[in-house]
């Protein structure tokens, strides 16, 4: 088929279209969590030394660790392996958070991933690639997204059920969950829904691979052209 001389070919499906938006809805939100220190975060009528806090950044207020054994101030907002926190490294970073971290920047990568992939489905480049191989493209980005979305369920558990810790943060019950957490248990949950869009668009893919590869057959008449045939 032919249209104006030029061969037709079928576009993005709408499950794509949208788990890709999604993707980058739940992306952007995940990149705002992971940079934005307000994971948790304590009540202004307390008058907490400690303010708040993400997973690379704490802020203090005059703050004095009562494990240190020089009258040393801590006062403002600084990157968790920065040279000021050098002496608190070991208490602000726990295990827990060190694998929290770890969750979360993995989710982050898979994310970008799934999104350049998604992308790339949706321009149709390079076209022949994507017409061989849309399913197993978007078996990947869904396999992207599941991921991400499991990883974060993990992190915001794990930081959930650890953050009160009496023995990390002085006066846990001073503290509340902010809106960076709330950000990366939102990108979870879209995370999720757009891993099961692209799946539906992932088994579409494989039900048509039989008429994509003879599309793509049709583009190139000369038998064994490009190793199709």
């Amino acid at each position: 088929m032919s249209v104006d001389g030029k061969q037709e070919y079928h576009k993005a499906s709408n499950s794509l279209v949208f788990g890709g938006i999604l993707t980058y809805i739940s992306c952007l939100l995940l990149v705002m969590a992971f940079a934005s220190p307000y994971w948790i975060q304590s009540y202004e009528e307390t008058f907490s030394d400690f303010k708040h806090m993400g997973l690379w950044e704490y802020c203090f207020e005059e703050f004095r660790y009562p494990f240190y054994q020089f009258n040393t101030l801590f006062d403002g907002c600084h990157y968790i392996f920065s040279e000021k926190y050098y002496v608190l490294r070991e208490w602000l970073l726990p295990g827990w958070l060190m694998v929290v971290q770890a969750f979360v920047t993995l989710a982050l990568m898979l994310s970008f991933s799934s999104q350049i992939i998604i992308a790339l489905e949706l321009i149709r480049w390079p076209l022949e690639f994507v017409l061989m191989y849309e399913w197993l493209l978007s078996a990947t980005a869904f396999i992207g997204n599941a991921l991400a979305a499991v990883l974060l369920f993990l992190a915001v558990s794990i930081f959930g059920g650890e953050c009160w810790r009496r023995d990390w943060l002085l006066y846990p019950n001073f503290n509340y969950l902010s809106w960076s957490y709330g950000f990366a248990v939102c990108s979870m949950f879209l995370h999720g829904i757009a891993a099961f869009l692209i799946y539906m668009d992932a088994k579409k893919g494989w039900e048509y691979r039989k008429e994509s590869r003879n599309l793509v057959v049709q583009m190139h008449p000369n038998p064994g052209r490009n190793g199709y045939v």
